[in-house]
């Protein structure tokens, strides 16, 4: 039967929180005591009723008329604040945030099974709050005690929303060429100049206010990635009593318009460019965040998160997809089978054609098999924040910290691929504007690119992940998965497994070829190959562990794991050897490969 929603299916995540990640387990540690199965799935339920009422009615709308830069400001439909503001009030912009804050302290895996309807639902719309969350996050690790006071709880309100501001026109993802600078004040304070380019949500009218997290460089620091600080900047500054003051030095200078997230305001801004000049004084007045020439290391805090988070979003784009595609599937009919004699019998619903559930079986295994992946890694953040035993902590740090860049890149290489095989289902009205699944893919192709590119995650999870701490996050993650596939010995799915075991030792055996090279160029010429085998031992793993979790009775639910999970092996699985293939033999042709000659 379809599921009751195209946004999300209900059952599948009930599937993954309660049977498989056991998420009401948590409820016996301090942090979530207050909590129980009862509550997290009435959060659900409010979730998947405020992405249905508010958040999906205007994604089209949203799309075909995207925010417009005039007279200096942003103007866009109203019913992203509406959408927005329900969103607030519903307390869910708080919902893992301390009591403190007024939020729920729910655990990470349940809050992100919670924005995963939103941003499925309207990922444009949800970008504020996702962004504001990860801001506010990053300033109660890192920002003093009067700058968590000032300014997390308006944002964990609703009342503000926060951005992240990191590239500049001229470095892009080149982080350490960023030229916006920073000078000391007599106050204490700083004033920042410079330009940055691409800042989601960098300016609306949807808030109060809007608070900045900004990396610059103080004159005379380190170069390089080194004297990178971090600033928190807001569009009007604070006062003493919380109340806002006058207008900070930072200027809108142009939105720019992308092929999808076109809900969004996406946004260059001039900092201390004399638009504003609080006090006279030339520059947008900023305070430090911790420490001088450690902004980077802070920013990590939110970039990575903000990495895993992009991982679910392309997973429910594609996810949303699926469901339509589905849908349309099972209606839509079209053509006769193959066997069928009698031309003037008639036309078969398309679900009934092999290829169409080749499709359909094949984006299931993406969306369903990131779904997974994204929950696993919120699971290891409740782990390693709340776990009682030190050690626990510790292991969840570093398996998390493993898996960062596949829970960022694969996700976003395959949600596409399942938006793009929705678009397929359906044909030529697919690719129409009559149709929701060419808007999914325009939306989704976005993802491997922001948060850093695939090929960024790839150089990190080869040139950093692998090796730190003598290869610990490799070994772990190998014996992780082989704890599995020694749970499976014996079963019906022993021999997925044993295929898995293979591909994990190969991919170890591989890892020292690889760094064995002598020469690092060589070794990370193919890194996105590596990052692309990784992360299908990673998603293969996860299906082997769904299929174990499944229930021995026959529903159609069940079955429908157990087959998404035996295509992953049969088709998707064997792919890791050829990427394998490439990597062992230490190919040289990109590297050698002139830029005269393409």
């Amino acid at each position: 039967m379809p599921a009751s929603s195209l946004i999300l299916n209900r059952r599948d995540l009930d599937f993954l929180l309660h049977e498989w990640l056991d998420v009401e387990s948590l409820v016996k540690r301090p942090r979530y005591a207050e909590h129980s199965r009862e509550t997290f799935d009435a959060v659900l339920d409010l979730a998947e009723q405020i992405a249905t009422e508010h958040f999906a009615p205007h994604n089209r709308t949203a799309d075909e008329n995207e925010p417009r830069f005039v007279d200096g400001r942003v103007e866009m439909i109203p019913e992203v604040g509406r959408a927005l503001a329900v969103f607030a009030g519903a307390g869910l912009l708080a919902g893992e945030f301390d009591e403190r804050f007024g939020g729920m302290q729910l655990p990470h895996t349940v809050g992100q099974a919670v924005f995963a309807w939103f941003k499925a639902a309207n990922v444009g719309t949800s970008a504020y709050p996702f962004l504001t969350m990860a801001n506010a996050r990053l300033l109660i690790a890192h920002g003093s005690d009067e700058q968590v006071e000032t300014y997390v709880r308006p944002m964990v309100e609703g009342r503000w929303f926060g951005t992240m501001a990191l590239s500049e026109p001229q470095a892009g993802s080149s982080l350490a060429d960023i030229t916006t600078r920073a000078e000391r004040q007599d106050d204490g304070t700083y004033r920042l100049t410079g330009n940055k380019m691409w800042i989601s949500g960098g300016d609306h009218e949807l808030t109060e206010n809007i608070v900045h997290l900004v990396l610059a460089k103080i004159p005379g620091g380190p170069p390089g990635v080194k004297g990178i600080s971090l600033f928190v900047v807001p569009k009007y500054l604070v006062d003493a009593d919380g109340s806002l003051g006058e207008r900070n030095d930072v200027v809108l200078a142009g939105l720019n318009h992308k092929m999808g997230y076109r809900g969004t305001t996406n946004t260059l801004l001039n900092f201390g460019e004399g638009g504003h000049t609080p006090g006279g004084r030339a520059g947008a007045v900023g305070y430090l965040v911790g420490e001088e020439h450690r902004g980077l290391t802070y920013m990590f805090h939110m970039m990575n998160e903000a990495r895993i988070g992009v991982g679910m979003g392309a997973t429910v784009l594609g996810y949303t997809g699926y469901l339509h595609a589905l849908e349309y599937a099972r209606t839509r009919t079209q053509g006769r089978p193959p066997a069928a004699k009698d031309p003037t019998s008639p036309a078969v619903r398309i679900i009934e054609h092999t290829d169409v559930r080749r499709m359909l079986l094949a984006a299931k295994s993406y969306a369903e098999g990131g779904l997974a992946l994204g929950l696993y890694c919120a699971r290891l953040v409740d782990e390693e924040q709340t776990a009682e035993a030190p050690e626990a902590r510790d292991r969840a740090h570093l398996l998390l910290e493993m898996l960062t860049p596949i829970a960022k890149a694969w996700p976003s290489q395959y949600g596409p691929v399942a938006d793009d095989l929705a678009i397929q289902v359906h044909g030529g009205y697919g690719y129409t504007r009559d149709y929701p699944v060419e808007q999914f893919y325009r939306d989704n192709r976005l993802n491997p690119i922001h948060e850093g590119t695939n090929g960024i995650q790839g150089l990190d999870l080869l040139g950093r992940k692998v090796l730190m701490q003598d290869g610990a996050g490799l070994r772990l993650l190998g014996e992780t998965i082989t704890a599995t596939t020694a749970r499976a010995a014996g079963t019906a799915w022993a021999g997925f497994a044993a295929d898995l075991d293979a591909a994990v030792a190969r991919l170890g055996a591989v890892t020292a070829t690889l760094w064995g090279a002598g020469d690092p160029a060589v070794t990370l010429a193919n890194a996105t190959a590596y990052l692309e085998a990784a992360g299908h031992v990673v998603v293969a793993w996860l299906w082997l562990e769904q299929a174990l979790a499944t229930r021995e009775e026959s529903t159609p639910f069940y079955e429908g794991k157990r087959a998404a999970a035996r295509y992953f092996h049969r088709y998707e699985l064997p792919a890791v050897h050829t990427r394998l293939d490439l990597l062992e033999s230490l190919d040289r042709t990109v590297l050698d490969t002139d830029e005269t000659w393409l």
